[in-house]
């Protein structure tokens, strides 16, 4: 029962302070952030009832089930930007973008970190966390990105390539961690290992990418059998759920592990599924109605998940300040160049940077790997990646918005109110 209560508040409050960040402009998507904070442990989990708030960390993670499959159908709506019919437009600029900016992102942290790392000296910011954070710098947040084209129903150049780069920043990121991970141990131990550096990340890769195909070649064979759209959707949630499973096995072969991203499988789940499957457009139009409730409780979750005690350590606030700065300044430059490089739209050269600042899951999973590390190394990691995604989450989806809207991608529309009949004009 405490469960269910806690998920009903977390929901309830959720919706309450989208309606006031309505009233002052802000995306939804902070709005549920800061709901999550309110009721967290930090905030009204002090007072100690349980289920009226979250009073530990473990009890927000308990739920973490619902944030598995929240990623999952968020991955699954962005490998629906993969239709070849779109690919064949932006898929060379989208693929040239999302690599620049995320290693440019990288190089730039890693240049500023260093340069701390020989003021403050290796006992207060190791080499090893430098570089670890340099490669967690590359990982962008899809969930927030999506979720501010979905409420404002953005369309434009910006939008069109937007996703597709967001997708493949987190196939980039996962390279880029698991090289800058296998050298830090290498530099920690004194032992190079090749199968570490190279060849896991790219198992990952390929196992994510093969298992995401598999699946929506069966998917879309399930769907073929069933012709109302209620139960068409069944089996749409279905697949995803079960994908999402499936892509946390993992397996041992001598010295290699075998597993895959939750992120690519479901992305390629659902490129595979809306470039084979002829109603595709149709049914994720459908699929997105149903997880609007599911979105709401994943952000308030993230929300909760907040370490808020990381600002009472001033390095970390000081090395998370200068991670910030530069990871920033990667993206946009990093994005801004490679855009001007393929002859991407002006828009696009301009506002595409902004838009790629929220960070969130996938820099949090690098981070709790950054803890294996052990010693100062993975704890400054960690609480560095907590200290940016707080800031990150709440001021990066108005960020979002902001370019959008200034791109011309984001216009007021015309509603008719459900208490009257005339029509109603509001802002986005």
């Amino acid at each position: 029962m405490t469960t269910l209560f806690s998920i009903a508040i977390a929901m309830l409050a959720g919706l309450m302070m989208s309606r006031l960040a309505k009233k002052l402009g802000l995306p939804a998507v902070t709005a549920y952030l800061v709901a999550g904070i309110l009721i967290g442990p930090y905030c009204l989990g002090r007072l100690g009832i349980e289920g009226l708030g979250f009073v530990t960390h473990d009890s927000v993670t308990a739920l973490s089930m619902f944030s598995e499959v929240a990623l999952g159908f968020i991955a699954f709506s962005i490998g629906n930007e993969f239709r070849l019919s779109q690919l064949r437009e932006t898929g060379k600029q989208a693929t040239v973008v999302a690599i620049f900016q995320a290693l440019m992102a990288t190089v730039l942290v890693d240049l500023a970190l260093v340069g701390l790392h020989f003021v403050l000296g290796e006992d207060k910011l190791p080499l090893t966390a430098c570089l670890i954070l340099g490669a967690v710098a590359t990982a962008t947040a899809p969930a927030a990105t999506l979720m501010v084209v979905r409420q404002y129903k953005a369309k434009g150049p910006v939008t069109d390539i937007l996703l597709p780069v967001v997708a493949l920043d987190d196939a980039v990121g996962l390279i880029v961690f698991a090289i800058s991970f296998g050298v830090c141990r290498a530099i920690a131990e004194g032992a190079f290992s090749l199968v570490g550096i190279i060849v896991e990340p790219l198992i990952e890769i390929v196992a994510s990418l093969a298992l995401g195909a598999l699946m929506g070649w069966v998917y879309t064979w399930c769907e073929q059998f069933f012709h109302s759209n209620s139960r068409r959707m069944s089996m749409s949630v279905t697949f995803v759920i079960l994908t999402v499973a499936l892509s946390m096995l993992e397996f041992h072969v001598g010295g290699i592990t075998i597993g895959s991203s939750s992120l690519l499988v479901c992305m390629m789940l659902g490129t595979v599924f809306c470039n084979i499957c002829d109603y595709s457009a149709e049914l994720m139009d459908r699929v997105d109605g149903w997880t609007t409730p599911l979105f709401v409780l994943f952000f308030v979750l993230s929300g909760a998940e907040l370490e808020l005690s990381v600002f009472s350590d001033v390095a970390v606030v000081g090395i998370g300040v200068v991670y910030i700065l530069f990871r920033s300044l990667g993206k946009y430059f990093g994005a801004g160049i490679s855009a001007r490089a393929t002859h991407c739209n002006h828009n696009i050269c301009k506002y595409l940077g902004i838009t790629l600042l929220p960070q969130a899951g996938v820099a949090l999973g690098m981070s709790m790997k950054a803890l294996e590390f052990g010693g100062m190394t993975g704890t400054l990691v960690r609480n560095v990646t907590l200290f940016s995604v707080l800031i990150y989450e709440l001021v990066g989806p108005l960020a979002t918005k902001k370019a959008l809207l200034a791109a011309g991608e984001i216009k007021p529309e015309g509603r008719v109110s459900n208490r009257g009949n005339s029509p109603k004009a509001h802002k986005a």
